[in-house]
């Protein structure tokens, strides 16, 4: 998988963190996934078909998800409802349309993204690297999995 596809979903996640919801974080080593186990409760999906096509897949556990819904909505948060959800959706497309101003390829479309909650596994596109990209915040691990197929390729 190319890393220039890789790369504008990185450079978002960092940008939202760091000036729209001013959350700090730290950015571990890319992996090759395994599996289509999902590693937390709580996973914003961000679909793209055109000429790059699979997903984004933003995985993170409760706490780092009230921490960013927090810093989002200024208020405290202690359960995972509809506003919750919400939130995390809201954070998910600041994320999408950030990487899409950067993104290398035209005639993509980034889907507005979905929120899963629970135990759950995720459709990967079959045939194509998952690149698991660790991040960590004071409240704990948050996870980009990035399964993307050029076409053609």
């Amino acid at each position: 998988m190319d890393p220039n596809y890789i790369k504008p979903f990185v450079v978002a996640v960092k940008r939202v963190f760091e000036t729209m919801i001013s959350v700090p974080f730290s950015l571990g080593k890319p992996v090759l996934k395994k599996g289509n186990e999902v590693p937390h409760e709580i996973s914003s999906i961000i679909g793209l078909s055109g000429n790059v096509s699979g997903c984004v897949v933003i995985s993170l556990s409760q706490a780092v998800a009230f921490q960013l819904v927090e810093a989002l909505i200024g208020e405290p948060v202690s359960e995972l409802d509809e506003v919750c959800t919400d939130a995390i959706g809201e954070i998910a497309n600041m994320i999408a349309g950030n990487a899409k101003t950067d993104f290398p390829s035209n005639n993509n479309s980034i889907s507005v993204p979905s929120v899963v909650v629970g135990k759950h596994k995720v459709s990967y596109p079959s045939g194509i690297p998952i690149i698991n990209i660790p991040c960590t915040t004071d409240k704990g691990e948050m996870i980009i999995e990035v399964a993307l197929k050029v076409k053609g390729d």
